[in-house]
């Protein structure tokens, strides 16, 4: 969870927001409850995915003291200053999972047929020979792709929009950089890039964590002048 969604869910909380107790497995009832409850749940679905160890009884205080008024036992400022070294922590530990089982993939998908690894570590499969010009890093393209992890969820896909996208090819991730200018226009390609050269440690909003590694299939409609 991003430090500005959570210091978001704790103003919603100290404006009066409260929850009322949920005795045994009775579901929460009034709208109140049901915010209360469902905001409890997505925070715990949080921190579990990016693996924050946190102590519940702590931030149940923590909730306490703000709706009650109490003197808070840290400044916000050194609430902020904890949250923010512990997300540092977390995002660095997950996306050293994420990077080593992109790595163990790409040596598995590097032995197979028609897979090309180049220098950087990008590996890419040409899935259909063009036959027009290739494009530079100063160039504009046109395109339609695909993005998926490595998993098979699909995180984007101009196919879906509807229409193709156009940016330059200097102005994007390394990897699509790199393998554009490995394509020519009316060609299509399997990019399978690693997260040094995608998103690396940050991730990219929800859908893409730290330490990704990513795959596109990528259709080069032409340069546009």
């Amino acid at each position: 969870m991003r430090l500005a969604i959570l210091m978001k869910i704790i103003v919603l909380l100290a404006t009066g927001i409260a929850a009322t107790a949920i005795a045994g497995d009775n579901k929460p009832v009034t709208l109140e409850d049901r915010f209360s409850y469902g905001l409890g749940l997505k925070m715990g679905s949080d921190f579990k995915t990016r693996g924050y160890a946190v102590d519940p009884a702590l931030i149940l205080q923590g909730l306490q003291d703000a709706l009650e008024g109490k003197e808070p036992k840290m400044t916000m400022e050194e609430a902020q200053a904890a949250m923010m070294e512990l997300q540092q922590i977390s995002l660095k530990k997950v996306a050293a999972q994420k990077k080593e089982e992109g790595a163990a993939f790409l040596r598995e998908n590097a032995k197979k047929e028609g897979v090309e690894t180049t220098a950087s570590g990008l590996q890419y499969k040409e899935l259909r020979a063009g036959t027009g010009a290739t494009p530079t890093a100063d160039d504009k393209v046109k395109v339609h792709y695909k993005g998926t992890l490595l998993n098979g969820q699909e995180f984007d896909s101009s196919y879906k929009r509807g229409e193709p996208a156009i940016f330059g090819v200097g102005q994007v991730i390394k990897g699509w950089t790199e393998g554009l200018q490995l394509m020519k226009e009316g060609g299509k390609s399997r990019l399978f890039i690693p997260s040094d050269l995608a998103y690396g440690v940050q991730g990219a909003g929800p859908a893409i964590g730290p330490g990704e590694t990513l795959i596109f299939e990528v259709e080069l409609i032409e340069i546009v002048k």
